[in-house]
């Protein structure tokens, strides 16, 4: 048993509860108690007593898109759109290999974990030599983080149509055997799963419609969830105009990949139609500010998606679209971005947290068990300080830590288990990571 006291604790329950002193109590990998003050003395009996006073304590955060393996090709393409950007890259991720994708998918889960991540996902699309998608589950094995890789492909090359080169697209009957043996090999259905596998065709530019409607049958034949990129930026709008006389949403619309199991990355370009669309058939979004900033790819209508009702979190894309690679920074982005659009009260503090968290489990299916601390729920737990020099004298902890990102992480647990400690990395060498994954990002890019 588990008990932290004397926190500021954010449960973000449907009510938004909060308590200035409480208590959170963990039994194994479960919450069994939450609430005002110390814990009941029968649960603090014989339990192990952690101190939390000067500290916020929330569920740990949920990062619903990603793209680990970028972590080694960062700061390429610094100025350019999506598309200038990806053709630059595709060619060096056509040399990605097993040992690459591993040195980086550990490195940024590491590095997630430090920014308080207890759940991620990761699109992994690209694969030239071999099926690479155990390169990444192991890591996070390693890392402890609860993990949901996307078996992402692209089968629509540059001789068909699409913006990839044809040397990293796949054959659709390929890409659909390698996606089955992933989910019967590595999902798990299990409440307190630690893996569980999508199915992530690319994108609308890079994938055919036969490879959609065939991963989204596969999908749910399988009962496993659906997720790919789309309306990023106003070049994909082109494309799909032109391409299939649609907007990127009314493409989807028709291929039948609206509904509660699917959840879509970026969602910058929608129109009214397509928000009420997500809205009645239960389409997630998964918002990333920061990358979207970053291409110059404009900013998602964040609060028309909340006030119709469609599930959003927050991602914080692939490392070289992002840099930064730090979830909780997401926070601070999202309702800069907001606010930019649509002024001071178009995204508040706890909303931001609530994206961040709840918002991602409803993304990833798995809001009876994640993005909140309630008894029952999975003890996933992020503890973070308020009281040194960068944080000291603030009113509000949940407003001073959303708007600052910059509180240090003095714990996070994911299933119980210890995963950062004082803003240390418990289950993998920091240094030994960051070595490996230069050394990786060196052979790469032929450095």
């Amino acid at each position: 048993m588990i008990v932290l006291e004397g926190g500021h604790v954010a449960t973000v329950d449907a009510a938004g509860t909060e308590y200035p002193d409480g208590h959170v109590v963990i039994d194994g990998t479960a919450l069994v108690a939450v609430g005002p003050g110390p814990a009941p003395d029968e649960l603090r009996a014989g339990a192990q007593l952690l101190d939390t006073s000067g500290c916020l304590v929330t569920p740990g955060l949920v990062n619903t898109h990603h793209h680990l393996y970028q972590w080694l090709t960062r700061g390429f393409a610094a100025d350019s759109t999506l598309f200038g950007w990806l053709t630059e890259l595709y060619p060096i991720w056509a040399r990605l290999d097993a040992d690459a994708v591993h040195a980086g998918a550990s490195a940024n889960l590491g590095w997630l974990a430090l920014s308080g991540c207890s759940t991620s996902t990761d699109h992994h699309y690209v694969f030239p030599k071999a099926d690479l998608l155990e390169a990444t589950i192991e890591a996070a094995l390693e890392i402890g983080v609860r993990f949901h890789p996307c078996r992402g492909s692209m089968d629509l090359g540059a001789s068909d149509g699409g913006l990839p080169p044809d040397a990293v697209v796949e054959d659709r009957e390929a890409i659909l055997i390698a996606t089955e043996a992933a989910i019967d090999r590595w999902h798990d259905e299990s409440p307190a799963a630690m893996t569980r596998i999508a199915v992530a065709p690319c994108s609308p530019f890079s994938v055919t419609a036969e490879l959609m409607r065939e991963a989204a049958e596969l999908a749910r034949d399988k009962g496993v969830r659906l997720h790919t990129h789309l309306a990023e930026t106003s070049d994909e709008e082109q494309f799909c105009q032109q391409t299939y006389g649609r907007t990127p949403a009314e493409y989807l619309a028709e291929l039948d990949w609206l509904g509660p199991d699917v959840w879509l990355a970026h969602c910058v370009h929608l129109a009214d139609p397509a928000i009420a669309d997500f809205a009645r058939t239960g389409t997630a979004v998964a918002h990333c500010p920061t990358s979207n900033g970053r291409l110059g790819a404009g900013s998602a209508r964040v609060r028309d998606l909340i006030d119709a009702g469609v599930p959003v979190g927050l991602g914080v894309d692939g490392s070289a679209s992002n840099e930064a690679g730090r979830l909780v920074e997401e926070l601070r982005s999202a309702m800069m971005v907001a606010r930019l659009r649509s002024g001071p009260q178009a995204l508040t503090a706890r909303e931001a947290l609530r994206l961040a968290t709840m918002g991602g489990a409803r993304c990833l299916g798995r809001q009876a068990e994640l993005g909140s601390l309630e008894p029952g729920k999975l003890a996933d737990v992020a503890v973070w300080r308020l009281d040194e020099l960068g944080l000291a004298g603030g009113l509000d902890p949940v407003f001073c830590w959303a708007f600052s990102s910059s509180a240090p992480l003095e714990l996070l647990l994911v299933n119980g288990r210890g995963v950062v400690a004082e803003s240390t990395l418990l289950t993998a060498d920091s240094g030994r990571l960051a070595r490996e994954a230069a050394a990786a990002s060196a052979r790469l890019v032929g450095r």
